[in-house]
């Protein structure tokens, strides 16, 4: 080929020709602080539960989840995030095992944080579908709607329950109007000033939540569009983002993370707090699933698709692979 003068004079590739060279102008980087493990704990069980939508994923005992804990510390993720999994016969139309100190959510919480004390941060999923024999994320009123107002008192009562359980971060998930600051206020009556709120300000009602109602062992009849945001919407984000804050938010999340990576960069750029994304469950599944067939390389995968999250703006990641990320990271 004839070249003319030193055309071309610009050639981005010449950063890209070793590794050694793409690590260092590399834009985007992974670390293990980085991350946050969800986990579950079952109540009344002796030995951890695979969820067979979610492989290589179970429902902890107490036991099991204080060693996932430690491991997760050692690897340095930063947080857990737990959900509890009461026995079904202990639902009720109030989730009231939300509530009860000896709720299976409490007495985990107190469990994970007298084995890591604060060198972990030990976090509750602050809402109803777990304790609820309808499975929806409030109250029910007479017409079987979610009573938004109803919901809050309950999510004040939670709040108050995590807290004295042991939760450093409450991460209020419902998506009630109002809800934030509600938190804020019960738990600032009790003198928890110091307990902080994860807000997750976005949550879109999403097909990807599908292996998480197995995790949970929901009992939800119908759907969450009530509540949930419209996949089609973005501006109202940015509405529930602007709430969330003057209502007393420490932190705040998008729900799911990898298909509505737009939303993440919009919140990202519009505050000064941390923002969070949760690679949900269908995400995580997704990946297994095409793995385990051979269609995809696991492991390039699920960095690939942590490094786009963090790339959109999310300064932490709920993963459930957030340990084993971790590890290899180090």
């Amino acid at each position: 080929m004839t070249k003319y003068g030193s055309f071309p004079g610009t050639r981005p590739r010449r950063l890209r020709t070793t590794p050694a060279l793409r690590r260092m102008v590399a834009e985007t980087r992974l670390h293990p602080a980085d991350f946050i493990l969800p986990a579950f704990v079952r109540e009344g069980v002796s030995e951890p539960v695979p969820i067979s939508s979610m492989p290589g994923v179970v429902q902890h005992t107490r036991d099991s989840l204080k060693k996932a804990a430690v491991e997760a510390l050692e690897a340095g993720v930063s947080g857990i995030m737990l959900f509890g999994v009461p026995e079904e016969a202990k639902k009720d139309a109030v989730g009231t095992p939300g509530t009860d100190p000896d709720g299976i959510l409490q007495v985990a919480l107190r469990d994970v944080r007298a084995e890591v004390g604060d060198e972990l941060l030990v976090m509750s999923d602050l809402c109803l579908d777990e304790t609820t024999d309808h499975g929806h994320c409030g109250v029910l009123d007479e017409q079987g709607r979610v009573d938004n107002d109803a919901t809050l008192e309950r999510y004040a009562e939670m709040a108050q329950v995590q807290a004295d359980a042991g939760a450093h971060i409450v991460g209020p998930s419902g998506m009630m109007d109002g809800q934030i600051g509600v938190i804020r206020d019960a738990l600032d009556q009790i003198g928890r000033e110091d307990v902080a709120i994860l807000a997750y300000t976005v949550k879109y009602s999403s097909a990807f939540f599908g292996p998480f109602r197995e995790a949970v062992g929901s009992s939800l009849k119908g759907d969450r569009k009530t509540y949930q945001q419209d996949p089609a919407n973005a501006r109202e984000s940015l509405r529930e983002l602007a709430l969330d804050l003057e209502e007393g938010a420490d932190m705040v999340m998008v729900k799911p993370a990898g298909p509505y990576l737009d939303i993440l960069a919009r919140v990202a750029d519009a505050v000064d707090v941390p923002v969070a994304a949760y690679q949900i469950s269908g995400e995580y599944s997704m990946i297994e699933a095409a793995a385990e067939k051979g269609w995809i390389d696991r492991e390039k995968a699920i960095l690939e698709t942590l490094t786009g999250i963090k790339r959109a703006g999310a300064q932490n990641i709920l993963t459930y692979w957030a340990t084993e990320v971790a590890r290899n990271l180090r």
